[in-house]
């Protein structure tokens, strides 16, 4: 049997151990490198701090999988299981450029289905986190249920890359929603971009290819206050695969679904 409060006392203190060792790395030089493109990047430090859960996940917990974004994880096939899904920085750009706008993205999986949620805020020293049945918060504060809106009132997180011509998908699938909404907004950070739609400062998020690492906690903490997390064509997400993530308020979902994005393909 899973202790959960077990792992729960333990994320706690794990992440916020992390969150002092990244902040003390403001200080010194950071060691940048790239990966699929010159704007994929990583550091030393997303790749300690990966390291840094990795050893002690397989201290406490021999049994559980890891998959993260930086190598210390297991190759994973199946979801079977206990799965720490971890993102070590989400938004390494804006850590590099801005020490900023950047998250620890931890979301804990058994046999597939989101239990735990963490996104830890390191700069602002802010914990959103969620388990299973038992709602959201943000450090102390439970977070209220999410209130229904329209696409007219809302404000939108969409990255401006995918409504100009791109390899990813029709912009002009998108083009109607950007003229329809309230306002638009960009962070930079999927993780942060999450949980501002589960506190309701932002009321959907909307981008068409992540890792599961970028969304596997905020995906257990946005369903929490009764959001709806999906694929931009309204498929459930699984931790195994990439795919387009749509985050948001319930009704405005559904509407969005429905209204603009009745033609896009997964």
């Amino acid at each position: 049997m899973v202790n959960w409060k077990e792992i729960d006392q333990n994320v706690r203190e794990w992440i916020k151990e992390a969150g002092n060792r990244i902040r003390e790395t403001f200080a010194s030089t950071v060691h940048i490198s790239t990966k699929s493109n010159r704007n994929d990047l990583v550091t030393n430090v997303d790749r300690e701090t990966e390291q840094f859960f990795a050893e002690r996940i397989r201290k406490y917990y021999p049994d559980h999988k890891i998959l993260g974004e930086e190598g210390f994880g297991d190759q994973i096939d199946s979801v079977d299981g206990v799965v720490w899904v971890i993102d070590p920085i989400d938004g390494t750009m804006n850590f590099i450029h801005q020490k900023r706008n950047f998250m620890i993205s931890i979301g804990i999986y058994y046999n597939g289905e989101g239990y735990l949620g963490y996104i830890y805020d390191v700069v602002h020293k802010e914990l959103y986190f969620a388990e299973k049945g038992h709602g959201a918060y943000l450090n102390d504060q439970k977070l209220l249920p999410l209130e229904e809106t329209v696409l007219q009132d809302a404000v939108i997180g969409l990255n401006p890359t995918w409504v100009v011509e791109n390899k990813k998908i029709d912009h002009n699938l998108l083009i109607p929603i950007v003229k329809e909404a309230r306002g638009l907004r960009t962070y930079g950070c999927a993780a942060l971009e999450m949980v501002y739609v589960a506190c309701g400062w932002l009321d959907a998020y909307i981008t068409t290819r992540l890792s599961p690492w970028d969304f596997a906690g905020g995906k257990v903490i946005v369903e929490e206050v009764g959001g709806k997390v999906t694929t931009l064509s309204g498929k459930p997400l699984s931790i195994l695969e990439n795919s387009s993530v749509f985050a948001s308020k319930p009704g405005l979902h559904k509407q969005i679904l429905e209204t603009y994005l009745k033609d896009y393909k997964d």
